[in-house]
């Protein structure tokens, strides 16, 4: 009996000794543990992040804050004189204004929505094609946005031409119409800046739409597959739900580009016939450096600055409800 108490007392006063040191061993890891050199840590933060916030503060900062104080102004370069909100009235009053506008709205709902379907349909495409053959598309499509500008416009200019030697009248002969002033005429000009973005606006959507695409497992196209779906329901219920986030950020981004388009419209019709194709950014452009009238220009860009976001945050609202990222 006294070796069986012994025994016993011995277990306790082990485990009660097990117990206290773990408890200890809690109470010290929970302790805060000083950190030596916090401070060296976060001026190395603030040293790696220095680079960016210095172009950010010169490149974006520094020029709307630049531009808004310019907007208050009747601005000259040898002397400027303070006009408070004079610009921002006069510009709302202008029924040029509302013209380049009107023409951007317009531009806007006919490119963007095509752009993104036809984008979405040739990414379809190209992804069951091999590698090689896959990555021969991409640079195909991928071309026009890393070429120049200017020489892109020389080439549409050329299948605008109005002559016989135009490659779109070359075209429109077969079906017995005549030739077309596709870029003279107030009844095509916008058509052909649209159809212009049609065709060569789609290497970097397709980009990102095939990196969607190969991100989606294969097991829901299997399991749909034992359902009996078919591809169009594929499409619609696996493909199209899965593509939201990228839809997304190529409808806010597509829409702040179409919003801001200026050399298609510079470089085609310079805003003609009849103001047909005048844009904003081209509106403000043609203020800043062929009137000269800087205050005006400023004022019209910072109202466009705040059209756009208004319309992105409504984007992010309605359309991006149930997108997952």
């Amino acid at each position: 009996m006294k070796a069986t108490y012994t025994a016993i007392r011995t277990i306790l006063i082990r485990v009660f000794n097990g117990v206290w040191g773990l408890e200890k061993m809690a109470t010290n890891i929970a302790k805060p543990i000083k950190r030596r050199g916090i401070k060296g840590e976060g001026v190395w933060g603030y040293a790696f992040i220095a680079v960016a916030l210095v172009v950010f503060a010169m490149f974006t900062a520094y020029p709307v804050v630049s531009a808004f104080i310019i907007s208050l102004q009747e601005y000259k370069p040898l002397g400027s004189t303070y006009v408070g909100f004079a610009n921002y009235a006069s510009s709302l009053k202008d029924p040029l204004f509302w013209q380049a506008m009107r023409n951007t709205v317009v531009y806007t709902i006919l490119t963007v929505p095509v752009n993104l379907i036809l984008s979405m349909v040739i990414a379809i495409l190209i992804l069951p094609l091999r590698k090689k053959t896959q990555g021969f598309f991409k640079g195909i499509y991928y071309l026009p946005v890393v070429a120049s500008g200017v020489a892109l416009s020389v080439v549409w200019l050329w299948i605008f031409d109005p002559l016989e030697g135009g490659i779109l009248n070359q075209f429109i002969h077969f079906f017995g119409f005549s030739n077309q002033n596709w870029l003279g005429s107030s009844k095509t000009a916008m058509f052909s800046l649209v159809l212009m973005s049609w065709l060569s606006s789609h290497g970097t959507s397709i980009i990102i739409y095939l990196a969607g695409l190969l991100g989606i497992d294969d097991t829901f196209y299997e399991a749909a597959e034992m359902d009996g779906a078919n591809f169009f329901q594929k499409l619609w219920y696996i493909v199209v739900p899965s593509l939201k986030p990228a839809t997304l950020f190529l409808l806010v981004t597509g829409v702040i580009g179409s919003f801001q388009v200026f050399q298609n419209a510079y470089l085609m019709t310079g805003g003609g016939p009849n103001n047909a194709t005048t844009m904003v950014g081209l509106l403000i452009f043609n203020n800043a450096f062929t009137y000269f009238e800087f205050g005006k220009a400023a004022a019209q860009s910072l109202i466009l600055a705040v059209i756009i976001a208004g319309i992105s945050v409504l984007q992010f609202k309605f359309a991006g409800k149930d997108v997952d990222y």
